[in-house]
């Protein structure tokens, strides 16, 4: 099965490397993809750094560059049209993302934008939510780069050491199919309350 991913992946292919950056600037991008596995992918490929089927350079420079453009674009959509997701008038961003994660500020304040990393939701709607406060702009650029840096370095780190282990490198397959569906769940759960939500009441 590993040759089979080193296929699939190319060994480092730009491909695998673009996929990369899409998913993670999605994630911290775009407000209608909170559900997307940020945490589990970076874990993953760390992993993958550790089996030698992808590089680390590479692998460090597209998360970090994809999380700081996505934190940017958010800050900037929230900064333009958040307002009006306040008012309730966009319906693709959902209320009680919006409403968690203003309760996230309310705590934890500007360091919010380093924490919110590490939250799966938070992290989507965090930078979305300081653009929608007008925070300053090189407050809110001094904490995206400190997060970024804390995130892809901690988590691509976890990843690497794990996949260094012995007994993941024996049993390397199961482990990889183990984190890619653990990295569904979030997708999975997400469509299921989708459908609850818009299922109409009889």
């Amino acid at each position: 099965m590993l040759e089979m991913i080193k296929h699939y992946i190319g060994n480092g292919s730009p491909t695998a490397y673009i996929a990369l950056f899409l998913i993670v600037f999605a994630e911290t991008g775009l407000v209608i993809a909170p559900f997307l596995p940020g945490d589990s992918l970076l874990f993953a490929a760390g992993a993958l750094v550790a089996a030698g089927i992808l590089q680390p350079v590479p692998v460090v420079l597209i998360f970090l560059i994809a999380a700081f453009l996505g934190d940017n674009v958010n800050y900037w959509i929230g900064r333009t049209v958040g307002q009006r997701a306040v008012e309730g008038k966009i319906r693709f961003i959902k209320r009680e993302h919006l409403e968690k994660t203003q309760a996230f500020f309310a705590r934890q304040g500007t360091k919010t934008i380093i924490l919110a990393r590490f939250t799966p939701i938070v992290r989507t709607f965090a930078p979305f939510v300081a653009g929608i406060g007008a925070m300053r702009y090189v407050t809110f650029l001094t904490y995206s780069v400190i997060g970024a840096l804390l995130w892809v370095g901690i988590c691509v780190g976890a990843g690497i050491k794990f996949g260094e282990n012995a007994w993941v490198k024996s049993h390397f397959e199961v482990v990889v199919v183990a984190v890619v569906l653990i990295s569904l769940i979030p997708i999975v759960l997400e469509y299921l309350l989708s459908k609850r939500h818009n299922k109409p009441s009889v």
